[in-house]
């Protein structure tokens, strides 16, 4: 099924519930080709252009879902959403980013996902469209730590994120040299008009995380109205509350004895992430 627009795509999703809705298909396809999807039917989202496009929309860039992450990397995208750029620049080959789309790296939710942990950080919804016109807008937090869930014959359309006009950055470390599955990544955004700090952990979890009390306590060190820099040991001390925030230690065993140590892989983990949220603070203060 190829439908051109958003109630098409609804309608056929509608006559076949057990159909899957596909655009790039780089997650789809390897759940297939491993044996763990048997999709009934695929309704194809590729050729609706309502949802390849953007705009401005009230202080917030409306992306369609069908963004390729090749697009979402582009200059233009760049100067608006700088981390979101970053992440879609880091999403795997180029083979890989001219079919994959936001709105499908939203969806598959896995967890390295790149540019998850922006939109966390972000604070961005989404747009869901439903069967008779049905419209309803959730943060993309919620849908992927379970608390949403698509309903039936339901789309994301569109992702709607924040125009901060404030620096960020995001940065990804991976187990090999070149593009490849993350091992951690970190997106650290500032919000001057809140005076805020926003940091996500991902791939460390099922979802992205957010230090909240990290954010907070860094956010009140910060001169918001002079040069907003931060001396070494406080971007050091942020990239430690960070990384014991999202990679705790473990729980002592009931009864007393000795304190459990975390394995090497999981304190290697906690390194890196570490390291990444005190350079993406220090890059975003830069």
């Amino acid at each position: 099924m190829l439908p051109t627009t958003i109630d098409e795509a609804v309608a056929a999703l509608s006559a076949v519930p057990a159909a899957v809705p596909v655009a790039g298909g780089t997650d789809l396809m390897t759940e297939v080709n491993a044996g763990q999807l048997r999709p009934a039917a695929l309704v194809g989202l590729g050729r609706i252009s309502q949802i390849r496009g953007w705009e401005y929309q009230d202080g917030h860039a409306l992306l369609g879902a069908g963004l390729t992450l090749a697009r979402t990397g582009s200059a233009d995208f760049a100067a608006l959403i700088p981390a979101l750029a970053l992440s879609a620049r880091a999403a795997g080959p180029p083979q890989v980013r001219n079919a994959g789309t936001l709105g499908g790296n939203v969806v598959s939710a896995s967890p390295t996902g790149d540019t998850l942990p922006v939109l966390a950080a972000l604070e961005a919804a989404l747009v869901i469209v439903g069967p008779e016109g049905a419209e309803r807008e959730v943060p993309v937090s919620h849908l992927l730590a379970g608390m949403e869930m698509l309903r039936p014959a339901e789309l994301v359309a569109y992702v709607r994120v924040p125009l901060l006009h404030a620096p960020q950055t995001f940065l990804k470390a991976t187990g090999r040299t070149g593009p490849g599955r993350a091992l951690a990544s970190v997106a650290v955004v500032l919000d001057p008009a809140r005076r805020g700090v926003r940091c996500a952990v991902g791939a460390v979890a099922p979802m992205p995380l957010r230090p909240l009390e990290a954010e907070q306590w860094i956010a009140s060190l910060i001169d918001w109205d002079g040069r907003r820099s931060l001396a070494p040991e406080a971007l050091a001390a942020f990239g430690d509350y960070v990384a014991m925030a999202c990679i705790p230690d473990p729980a002592p065993a009931e009864g007393g004895g000795e304190t459990p140590q975390l394995p090497p892989a999981a304190l290697h983990v906690r390194r890196t992430v570490a390291t990444l949220a005190r350079r993406g603070l220090g890059r975003a203060l830069a």
